[in-house]
């Protein structure tokens, strides 16, 4: 199977890191390409930088879709345009916090979440109380620095998530802990080996559940709301 795997963002750097996490997520013969708009923002935090980001991200779903790809993967966290990208794509469209979070709460009773900014931090809690799991969620928490410190400052970011962790563990009662940012997923399995817990990559994630879906031969309902946008005409004047 083919999956297209798209950072939303303009940072290639991103991409790539991003693609190699997918990769190592993915059975063997699992074809995973990665994929960037050109003109978007170069990083993804708040409502305004997604809405900069849909409208070239729905032309390379519309582009993989012409190419054969069998799922599509939509890789920031905020799942910025994940029900207009299921409107134009027939095959499978996973956002990694939608994913993140069923798995999270498959494998645990209780999860937290740690993100970036504090400012994202109310755009997730709604995408957790949309998946109905604010139950399960016990609390988002942000290292505060901007994604791209993710890449200009590795140490520091891998420290202040590693004290976030700790923290989600013994004040939340975390049983499970999300990471907040796809720029964040190469970092997941040794956060993972250095706290004891399980910490889960929603790039990981959604690409496990993409494959799934294709596996079963699951396509996108067009029935109702995800039916593909009807085509308009421009009006004569006159």
């Amino acid at each position: 199977m083919r999956i297209l795997v798209i950072n939303p963002n303009s940072t290639a750097s991103m991409t790539v890191q991003i693609g190699e996490s997918a990769r190592r997520a993915a059975f063997p013969g699992t074809v995973i390409e990665t994929v960037n708009p050109r003109d978007t923002p170069a990083s993804i935090e708040g409502h305004a930088d997604e809405a900069l980001a849909v409208p070239a991200m729905l032309d390379l779903i519309r582009a993989g879709e012409a190419r054969g790809f069998d799922a599509h993967v939509i890789a920031c966290f905020d799942d910025p345009g994940l029900a207009a990208a299921r409107e134009v794509a027939r095959g499978p469209v996973i956002g990694i916090c939608q994913a993140g979070v069923q798995v999270a709460s498959t494998i645990a009773s209780r999860f937290s979440i740690v993100t970036t900014l504090p400012r994202s931090v109310p755009i997730i809690e709604d995408l957790v109380a949309g998946y109905g799991a604010t139950g399960r969620c016990r609390n988002v928490r942000a290292v505060n620095m901007p994604v791209l410190a993710l890449e200009q400052e590795p140490e520091t970011c891998e420290l202040r998530l590693l004290h976030e962790i700790r923290a989600a563990r013994e004040q939340d009662g975390a049983e499970a802990v999300l990471l907040g940012c796809a720029g964040m997923s190469d970092m997941c399995e040794r956060l993972q080996a250095l706290t004891g817990m399980p910490v889960i990559d929603g790039v990981s994630a959604a690409v496990k559940l993409a494959e799934g879906l294709v596996g079963g031969r699951y396509l996108t309902s067009k029935i109702g709301a995800y039916d593909f946008p009807r085509v308009k005409f421009p009006q004569a004047a006159g």
